[in-house]
């Protein structure tokens, strides 16, 4: 490109540059727009205006200017004050008003500071007293704002002595790098605290406003500077610093929900991990109970609860803690759970030209049937075993699947009569080649126009044992003589196929699908509450297995309260196993949900266990 043409012993300016530039590449543009952005680019004013200020101030920096005076403030009130008596003009009216501006008057003090440089910290001057032996100390002053200082003290069981415990990560006392670990607190604003509690030394930094002095030994431990960690956990309970009582600090803790995700920002102490919420821009970290220590606690806890639920089981006749083979339905629902294999096809629909069958899946035993059949549904392993698994936190990473990798298994779970197959079938109909379901395996023989791979995959019995025995099946169990189940490679088949998988199952199985290949997304679909059950499924039915064909039958009162009450129980025990809950309340709105939920699965990242995204 040609260069600027500028006078003899002249520098152009950058906005003479920027002002010549369009014309110095007119002959370089082709097209007629290119030209007119240029033209319009560069004669915006607003552009204009910011290179002529950039030219003024790189000017006055040049120049390394003086100021003409460092008291504007005082001169502007004794102004103000010699014109109170000669206020008729209007001009000096006018101009009192002006100076009276808080902002003028704000602009003028930061004048001032400026001018006098006045703007750097001043530090107490040392004590006389300081006798030669004692240990070097430092003069620490941090300005208190709002936030708190980010720092937590203990005293030393052996020595007495006053000792920083803990930084939080973030705060103002870590920002300053002036205060570490293990530093010995001598004084706080000229005040011993050799004398005082913790309890009362944090009193006396609550009462404290603006600078805050410290004097302190500082510890004999270099701390390294670490970097911000990039671990984060899903926190599986809720927290509130204010009810617990072990916490160090009520005030230095970080309230948390079920589901929240959080960033670890510091392991240091085995019992209290330092953290804050994912996405949150203040950067001060709180303190959090550390996974072993939460842990622990609700060890303690759980004996008082397992009995409780062994209590409320044997009332309403259930099996949740029967240590072998244990019902598919932790509650089992009494009379009302029922929908067997042998009725699948009383429940299968021909909507859209396809065929939609086997929606039983569960294999669901009524009170009665569990007196006459032993094991209708074989776990993996029983309640008892869920019962010792304690939900602190798990480590989770962002995940979003790629255009052509399998989709997610996608888990429903919910009490029987809650609407998961309607859900399931309202899927199918929407989107035919997107969702399938599984079609479940069978020892009985083949009845009239059944087809091998349609209604069932049809296998001997000592074959479905062999499968059995190496742990093939997700869920199976045994009616009338004949086994039922739902395979793994069934799961598989789907999947392989570029569909997304539809599996309802009971809430204690989920734990052995949390996989990297199958990465579940666990949606629990909740009943509402008991008025609008009786006013939703007022004319629906339910399946029964009270006589031999498993008729279908109108909800009753106890239909509702156990609906309720088989919720409650697995959003209470698996609750932190769903990443989705929907409210039945009404089928249209809860389908929509669903299908807006699955698709944000497929297209956006979500948060999984970071051993998921190591596969």
């Amino acid at each position: 490109m040609p260069a600027l043409a500028t006078g003899a012993g002249h520098e152009p300016g950058l906005y003479e540059l920027l002002a010549a530039l369009p014309s110095q590449l007119q002959p370089h543009v082709s097209r007629p727009e290119d030209s007119t952005f240029l033209q319009d680019m560069f004669g915006e004013r607003s552009l204009q205006s910011l290179v002529k200020i950039h030219e003024r101030l790189q000017h006055y920096e040049e120049s390394n200017p003086a100021p003409v005076l460092d008291n504007a403030g005082t001169l502007a009130n004794d102004l103000s004050e010699e014109l109170q008596g000669k206020s008729s003009s209007g001009d000096i009216r006018e101009l009192l008003k002006l100076l009276a501006k808080p902002h003028v008057k704000s602009l003028l003090s930061v004048h001032d500071t400026v001018a006098q440089k006045n703007y750097d910290p001043e530090l107490p001057p040392l004590p006389d007293d300081i006798d030669d032996d004692e240990d070097s100390v430092k003069i620490i002053r941090l300005v208190k704002n709002k936030e708190p200082l980010g720092a937590t003290i203990r005293r030393d069981e052996q020595t007495g002595a006053i000792l920083v415990a803990r930084i939080m990560r973030g705060g103002a006392a870590d920002r300053s790098g002036l205060i570490h670990v293990g530093d010995e607190l001598k004084e706080v604003n000229g005040i011993p605290v050799a004398d005082k509690k913790p309890e009362e030394i944090i009193r006396i930094l609550a009462q404290s406003q603006g600078a805050i002095t410290f004097k302190v030994v500082p510890t004999i431990k270099e701390e390294t500077p670490s970097k911000e960690p990039q671990m984060f956990v899903k926190a599986l309970f809720d927290y509130d610093p204010k009810e617990d009582k072990a916490i160090p600090c009520k005030e230095a803790g970080l309230a948390f929900k079920k589901g929240s995700i959080l960033q670890i920002m510091s392991q240091d102490d085995a019992t209290w991990w330092q953290a804050k919420h994912q996405g949150d821009a203040n950067p001060r970290a709180g303190l959090i109970p550390s996974k072993q220590f939460q842990e622990r606690r609700f060890a303690l806890r759980r004996p008082a609860a397992t009995l409780q639920s062994q209590r409320a089981s044997s009332r309403r006749s259930l099996t949740m803690d029967a240590p072998q083979p244990c019902t598919t339905d932790i509650v089992s629902l009494d009379d009302v759970a029922i929908e067997f294999a042998e009725e699948i096809e009383e429940d299968a629909d021909y909507s859209g030209g396809f065929h939609l069958a086997g929606f039983r899946r569960s294999f669901r035993l009524s009170r009665r049937d569990k007196k006459t059949n032993k094991s209708m549904y074989e776990c993996k392993k029983s309640d008892m075993y869920d019962m010792a698994d304690v939900p602190t936190y798990e480590e989770v990473a962002k995940y979003q699947r790629e255009s052509k990798a399998k989709h997610r298994l996608v888990v429903l779970v919910g009490p029987t009569g809650v609407g998961l197959n309607e859900l399931k079938k309202k899927l199918l109909i929407a989107d035919p080649r997107h969702f399938s379901v599984t079609i479940p395996h069978t020892s009985r023989a083949k009845k009239g126009q059944e087809s091998d791979g349609v209604e069932y995959h049809f296998i001997s019995k000592h074959l479905f044992e062999t499968d059995i025995h190496n742990n093939k099946f997700i869920e199976h169990g045994e009616y009338k003589g004949n086994y039922y189940g739902t395979s793994l490679d069934s799961i598989r088949s789907i999947l392989s196929k570029g569909k997304v998988c539809l599996l309802d199952v009971q809430p204690h199985t989920i734990k052995h699908l949390r996989t990297a290949e199958f990465k579940p997304y666990v949606v629990f679909v909740k009943p509402p509450t008991i008025e609008r059950l009786r006013e939703t499924r007022k004319n629906a039915e339910i399946f029964s297995a009270k006589d031999d064909k498993g008729s279908a039958k109108p909800f009753t009162e106890e239909d509702f309260q156990e609906m309720i009450k088989a919720g409650q129980v697995m959003e209470s025990q698996y609750g932190h196993l769903f990443e989705k809950v929907i409210v039945n309340d009404d089928l249209s709105a809860a389908f929509g949900e669903l299908y807006q939920a699955l698709r944000k699965v497929e297209n956006e990242a979500h948060w999984v266990p970071v051993s998921w995204t190591h596969s």
